[in-house]
């Protein structure tokens, strides 16, 4: 069995490599759900449905997110008459919040109900929520604290990063089946999602670091950081805003008291020495993961290290 830890489109991508190389059935996906949202009174678990619609062939490849060829009209005519419409929902992904939603308000689990859309789309592999419980990423900014799908997409994060908080986390618990699965694990993944607002959580979450740290399985990380800068996103304001050198180096240093192998870029080899200082195995290749033919060949790289 191998479990991915995954948030994010870096993440997703990733993810899709393995659904290729691996067997599906094999695969345990863990989400990072501490982005999840409410949004027109429907709840919106992103990462979790990135994941969900790349393990069922849908997802939208030139966007990273949503459903592809999907429309939205719903969307426009909300904005049309007055409501937000900055959050880009499509039609046929609105119907995945209006069951999530619906089920929820009769006392389903966030886990249970990401089981019930996986079979229905028949997905093979396992998506797992980090919890069932309700964690919030809060991003303090100079103009005060905000939700991260606030600062991620309706502003685009331009904003300076003060600090990064995860509310609710210290009360939460593992979903069914995370720690079982990461102890029972033939090898863990961090795919090359954001350190601190896609993995973070996840480590974050009691009870998941300790397995990770119990665990007989290796453990293997892919940067996202390439010559000082995310490959995507603001995982650099993030990352300096918690004292996190921004670099390959400073990725291994977050999971340096869990971590057997980092995978790193090319351009990073001058690194290895450093990042080997720290007890972590060391590789580089090509971890850009632009085009389909990129995802299937890291995977099998990192299936090869296995």
């Amino acid at each position: 069995m191998l479990v991915l830890l995954t948030g994010g489109t870096g993440g997703a991508k990733l993810v899709q490599g393995f659904n290729l190389e691996a067997r599906p059935e094999d695969l345990v996906i863990i989400c990072n759900t501490a982005d999840d949202f409410v949004f027109h009174g429907l709840h919106i678990s992103p990462d979790l449905d990135t994941i969900t619609y790349t393990m069922a062939g849908l997802s939208d490849a030139a966007k990273g997110w949503g459903i592809r060829d999907d429309t939205f009209v719903v969307l426009d005519w909300l904005g049309r008459l007055g409501g937000e419409s900055w959050f880009k929902l499509g039609d046929r992904d609105l119907a995945t919040h209006i069951m999530r939603s619906n089920l929820l308000r009769e006392g389903l689990t966030l886990s249970q109900i990401t089981e019930r859309i996986r079979k229905r789309l028949g997905i093979e592999s396992i998506i797992l929520p980090m919890s069932d419980d309700r964690v919030e990423t809060r991003i303090e900014t100079p103009n005060g604290e905000i939700s991260f799908q606030d600062y991620f997409v309706r502003g685009r994060w331009r904003d300076e990063v003060h600090r990064i908080t995860f509310t609710g986390v210290e009360k939460c618990r593992p979903a069914p089946g995370v720690l079982d699965s990461i102890r029972e694990a033939s090898a863990v993944i961090l795919c090359p999602s954001n350190p601190i607002t896609s993995i973070g959580p996840i480590l974050t979450v009691p009870g998941i670091r300790s397995a990770l740290r119990e665990t007989r399985a290796r453990i293997i990380a892919v940067s996202p950081i390439i010559r000082g800068m995310p490959y995507s996103g603001p995982a650099h304001k993030f990352m300096a805003a918690m004292g996190i050198e921004v670099s390959a180096f400073g990725v291994a240093s977050a999971y340096r008291d869990f971590l057997t192998l980092i995978l790193i870029a090319l351009e990073d080899s001058e690194l290895m020495r450093k990042i080997e200082g720290l007890g972590i195995q060391t590789v580089t290749t090509s971890i850009r993961l632009e085009s389909l033919d990129d995802r299937r060949r890291v995977a099998r790289e990192l299936l090869a290290l296995l």
